[in-house]
């Protein structure tokens, strides 16, 4: 009897160690089904969505840095495109530095940013030099913008013509009571040199579109280099007159209306008013890129800067979208 249980107990035993064998081979196999499909269905999730995925960044983009500079005029528009961008592309860096058009294209000619913000056409000589080094410099237009001409709030003058402005800034009228105002010697304020504001202005307003070519700045002018500075110096000085740029425009100064070249009343720097082409002093604004190649990117970051939300960034911060 001892041995006929004992043979049943062994038996048991033996049959206990085939069904644990069989279960656990049973969950090994599950488990590696599971892992095969569940990374299908991370390939196919990867597809769907449209991203592609590289080894180098976690957005999908071969680079995963961008340096932009230049234009002043750009630069706060742009930092919020970047904000933007890169909080919808983690692991993506992008860096914003201003000083001006001319710096921001000089800086795109020496390899030194990638794109470059720009408030004024590139020059031809800038052309070559990008050509001289195997550049082939391509233009996108991202906005518009108005250029407001800015006096101090206590100042009683309301509206300029284009003339006049001209006049204002070449040095040839120089009290605030040729205009219509108080008695006051009129301060100068303008954009330095490598500002495509500056340029801009120069050639728009200051040589009346062109026409008077040995027009220049009065030598008495005060450059600034920003749109900020020149803000802050009109708010501060009853006399000053300066510009700015539209999306600068806050209440700490006043706008003048200007009185285009065939018009007989002013009209106020405003969106509308650029957008219908009634106020005489607006431009486009660029953004160049150094190659017509360009990288996924800088491709990606232009497609979003004049895109549905970067226009809508742009108008929100006072500038013109391009529709």
């Amino acid at each position: 009897m001892i041995a006929i249980l004992k043979k049943e107990n062994t038996e048991m035993k033996r049959k206990l160690k085939k069904s644990s064998m069989f279960l656990i081979i049973t969950v090994l196999v599950l488990f590696f089904l599971s892992s095969v499909f569940s990374g299908c269905s991370g390939q196919v999730d990867a597809a769907n969505n449209g991203t592609a995925r590289t080894d180098s960044s976690e957005g999908g983009f071969k680079d995963t840095e961008l340096v932009i500079q230049g234009s002043d005029t750009l630069l706060e528009v742009s930092q919020n495109w970047a904000a933007a961008f890169m909080n919808a592309n983690p692991g993506i860096n992008i860096s914003i530095t201003g000083g001006g058009s001319g710096t921001g294209i000089a800086a795109l000619i020496n390899k030194t940013a990638d794109l470059a913000n720009a408030s004024r056409s590139i020059k031809d000589k800038e052309i070559e030099a990008a050509k001289d080094k195997g550049l082939d410099v391509q233009e996108f237009t991202v906005a518009w913008d108005g250029i407001s001409v800015i006096i101090n709030k206590n100042n009683p003058v309301t509206e300029l013509s284009m003339e006049q402005i001209s006049k204002i800034f070449t040095g040839e009228m120089t009290n605030w009571n040729e205009a219509d105002g108080d008695d006051g010697e009129i301060v100068v304020i303008s954009r330095d040199s490598s500002s495509g504001t500056y340029s801009y202005f120069k050639e728009k307003v200051v040589q009346m579109d062109g026409e008077i070519e040995e027009n220049d700045y009065t030598q008495m002018a005060l450059f600034l280099a920003s749109n900020s500075a020149i803000r802050g110096e009109v708010a501060g000085n009853e006399n000053a007159n300066g510009y700015i740029g539209l999306g600068y425009l806050d209440d700490s100064v006043k706008a003048v209306y200007v009185i285009g070249e065939e018009a007989i009343e002013g009209v106020a720097p405003s969106i509308e008013n650029v957008q219908n082409g009634s106020y005489p002093i607006s431009r486009p604004l660029y953004i160049y890129a150094s190659d017509s190649d360009l990288t996924d990117l800088e491709q990606a970051f232009l497609d979003f800067a004049i895109g549905e939300e970067g226009q809508a960034i742009a108008l929100k911060i006072g500038f013109v979208p391009l529709s």
